[in-house]
């Protein structure tokens, strides 16, 4: 290691910047933050810095540099394009003992400015030791993505109870109680906002840090159940929130539109249990299921685990979230739920289908396509033009689906796509028309899960790029609602 990473308290402490330009202010907007004393030499100075001057923010001698300036000054910033210059205020500062740093030249200075990831009072530094700056504001990419927007509320809720935890418990206590903080429901609790929340948990874990082991495992501690949308399939397209509850679940219970891929994202010592349902399967069945799900969320939360019931698309869009979210109320069990991209709106953007649109659709609905619903599903209003209608979970249905809009008064040549896959690799899209999609999609061979799309937009859909399609432009998509459109299939 060849510099030691510290972190400096600044605040009311001089320091002086040689410099008025752009490169200037970017690191005296940096000092400013962590209230710094800021001096600026230079002839001139850059616009923004001037308007930092007249405000009194930063102190400025118009003069070119002389060693004497650095007189007081506890850090040195070089910041001209000028080498020569920036050498003579490097060797000064040595000279007198103090830390300076010549903005992309490490050889002139003594430390240097790491790429920053701040959630205050949370800080995150990365270097590279010079070597690739491009390289460390990656990795704080990287970690940007990772940390929650709302960690540094978590830092100041743990730092406001420090004190308490000191007295109440014994150091060898501590440390296993604060862990239990950051990976439990209190840190899950302020994260998701939820104030009063994260103070019960962390009132209910310090009595149990009192307790005696076989009290504390008769207490029965309890953990929490996290509702994740996993998205339409491609696991690129989980939320940063969802991806950071994975990465702390315990348990992970997953139906069978979750791909492996998305699995793979989870902690690697998470226990993965297979809950899948099929729509094909009997009613009864089905609801047997369900209520085995519910069994499971609320068994392993009372177990103190945290459980991440993952399943495809958004947890409350034809998921059966809210019944599940009711059960886990029902029962005391704290729970999180975290939208993902439902489905209709994954396999749109993949297939090119823009779900409204200015000319063509001014509204969308989405449906289920289950038969048991038929009756409560008003087929009129499906029916009528300049919408779009998406059926989830409608393939082995098409005909009868077809059939009843064509029956409500829908357009035979309204134009239909059914996207199979959507998002991931295998992907397919069969586009047509609502006379004869149902046929095109079985010659297709076209199987779930797959939405159907109903709607001149529909027309606009794109192929994968593996055979030859029939491109209508938007000015014939507008003009008719694609009566007279060929069929035309997409590999």
């Amino acid at each position: 290691m060849d510099h030691l990473p510290i972190f400096l308290q600044l605040r009311a402490v001089p320091v002086v910047v040689i410099g008025g330009g752009h490169i200037a202010q970017r690191k005296i907007d940096l000092l400013l933050r962590v209230g710094a004393q800021i001096t600026v030499i230079a002839p001139r100075l850059c616009a923004a810095l001037e308007q930092r001057a007249a405000a009194g923010e930063i102190a400025h001698c118009s003069a070119l540099f002389e060693p004497a300036h650095l007189d007081g000054a506890r850090i040195v910033i070089a910041a001209t394009n000028l080498k020569t210059l920036n050498a003579q205020v490097s060797a000064a500062a040595r000279a007198r003992a103090i830390p300076v740093n010549v903005v992309d030249d490490m050889e002139l200075s003594t430390f240097y400015f790491p790429a920053i990831v701040d959630r205050s009072p949370l800080i995150v530094a990365i270097g590279s030791t010079g070597q690739s700056p491009v390289l460390a504001r990656w990795v704080r990419e990287q970690i940007e993505a990772l940390l929650p927007g709302t960690i540094g509320t978590l830092a100041r809720f743990i730092g406001a109870r420090r004190k308490a935890v000191q007295e109440a418990l014994s150091p060898a206590a501590r440390r296993a109680f604060w862990e239990r903080i950051v990976r439990g429901v209190a840190a899950s609790r302020v994260l998701a906002g939820d104030d009063a929340g994260a103070e019960h948990a962390y009132q209910r874990e310090l009595r149990a840090a009192r307790l005696t082991c076989a009290d504390r495992r008769s207490a029965g501690a309890l953990g929490e159940v996290y509702l994740i949308g996993a998205g339409p399939g491609d696991a690129d397209l989980l939320t940063l929130r969802a991806l950071q509850l994975l990465q702390q679940a315990d348990v992970v219970l997953h139906d069978r539109l979750v791909p492996a891929a998305v699995l793979d994202r989870a902690r690697r010592d998470a226990e993965r249990v297979f809950v899948g349902k099929s729509a094909a399967s009997a009613a009864d069945e089905v609801h047997t299921r369900q209520e085995h799900i519910h069994d499971l969320m609320v068994h392993y939360a009372r177990q103190g685990l945290r459980v991440a019931r993952l399943k495809g698309g958004d947890p409350f869009v034809f998921g059966r979230g809210g019944e599940e979210a009711q059960h886990l109320a029902r029962h005391g069990i704290p729970y999180i739920v975290v939208p993902g991209i439902t489905a209709a709106l994954g396999a749109a953007a993949a297939a090119g289908i823009p779900l409204t649109h200015r000319q063509l659709s001014h509204s969308v609905t989405l449906v289920t396509g289950h038969p048991l619903e038929d009756g409560a599903l008003d087929w009129t209003a499906l029916a009528r033009p300049h919408q779009t209608v998406v059926f989830y979970m409608g393939t082995a249905y098409l005909q009868r689906i077809c059939a009843q809009l064509r029956a409500a008064g829908a357009d035979e040549g309204v134009p239909a796509a059914l996207i199979e896959r959507a998002t991931l690799p295998e992907q397919r899209v069969v586009s047509g028309t609502l006379a004869g999609i149902a046929a095109l999609g079985q010659r297709r061979g076209i199987a779930a899960p797959a939405l159907l799309v109903v709607g001149e937009v529909a027309a606009l859909a794109q192929s994968n790029g593996e055979c030859d399609t029939v491109k209508e432009t938007l000015q014939s998509a507008t003009r008719q609602a694609s009566a007279t459109e060929d069929l035309h299939e997409h590999c």
